[in-house]
């Protein structure tokens, strides 16, 4: 995590979306505070330090489970090159703290050796801990049906986070446009001018950098926008490097991009190496490629 922040800071993004686990939000304020210091030595200055946002799911939302390999494996590691985020080791075991629950590794494993856990300790007393490491923005991942679950940890949400935005990923999986809409208007009599909503075309999706990945980011923002229901909206789900643009062809409003899968894909190779960290020509290569995305998105940053 502290790699992928380092890079994404130096090249302009705005805010880093982290799982609710204390080393993680610790290992996103360590990637941002050592790309401050660094950005002097390529002649950029991080001004507007980003955001760190924390997420938390419903049981039943992909982007809170993670996987875990049963006794049906037959080790023949086709699992290994599908994981995004380099989660299964050579000798097929998963490190969790890498885990995304994207379930690339399920659908490429012929033996339904995957399978998925959700885990749920005292939920307020870890996100007002991340809150105290770091972490200044919290979202409800809420792509499940049980309205009445989710908007008892929305209020709960908004009890710990009562200063900055609070925001909600919604897709259409399980509700039809009336419903999104309905459930949109809810949160937002609850969180007020605070809420943001994440847009999620397809979750985890954006693999690969052509408009139909992005089709969905960009329809279910459409529908978002034409409800004027008075929310900031982050196109998200299948986001690539032609989200902005395809989004301003259609004529499309947002207020942001949200990228997760494409981001890592870009510059994995690199920021996976020993040594990255130690040398200059690869973070300049990183950060080079990072840059492209991020001007794709949201333009020229200003340093």
């Amino acid at each position: 995590m502290k790699r992928l922040v380092f890079v994404y800071c130096l090249s302009g993004a705005k805010c880093f979306d982290v799982s609710a686990n204390i080393e993680v939000v610790k290992g996103a304020v360590l990637g941002i505070e050592e790309a401050t210091a660094y950005a002097k030595k390529i002649g950029r200055q991080i001004i507007s330090r980003p955001f760190i946002n924390v997420s938390i799911g419903m049981r039943g939302d992909p982007h809170v489970r993670k996987a875990t390999i049963t006794n049906r494996c037959v080790r023949c590691g086709a699992c290994v090159a599908e994981c995004p985020t380099n989660a299964i080791t050579q000798d097929i075991k998963i490190e969790q703290s890498r885990c995304i629950g994207c379930g690339n590794c399920e659908s490429a494993c012929n033996s339904g050796a995957i399978r998925f856990y959700h885990t749920h300790g005292n939920l307020k007393e870890l996100l007002e801990e991340c809150r105290q490491c770091g972490a200044e923005q919290l979202e409800l991942h809420a792509a499940v049906p049980d309205s009445d679950s989710i908007f008892k940890e929305w209020s709960m949400i908004n009890e710990v986070v009562g200063d900055n935005y609070v925001s909600m990923c919604l897709d259409r999986l399980h509700l039809g446009d009336s419903y999104l809409k309905r459930r949109i208007k809810k949160a937002k009599e609850i969180a007020g001018g605070r809420f943001i909503v994440q847009a999620d075309g397809v979750p985890m999706s954006g693999g690969t950098d052509d408009y139909n990945t992005t089709l969905q980011a960009v329809a279910i923002a459409d529908i978002i926008m034409k409800g004027d229901l008075g929310v900031k909206v982050l196109l998200s789900g299948g986001t690539n490097s032609l989200t902005a643009k395809f989004a301003d062809m259609c004529g499309v409003a947002y207020n942001g991009v949200s990228i997760g899968t494409f981001a890592r894909n870009l510059i994995k190779d690199f920021i996976h190496q020993d040594d990255f960290m130690a040398d200059d020509e690869k973070i300049s290569l990183a950060v080079a490629i990072a840059d492209e995305l991020v001007i794709a998105n949201i333009g020229e940053p200003i340093w």
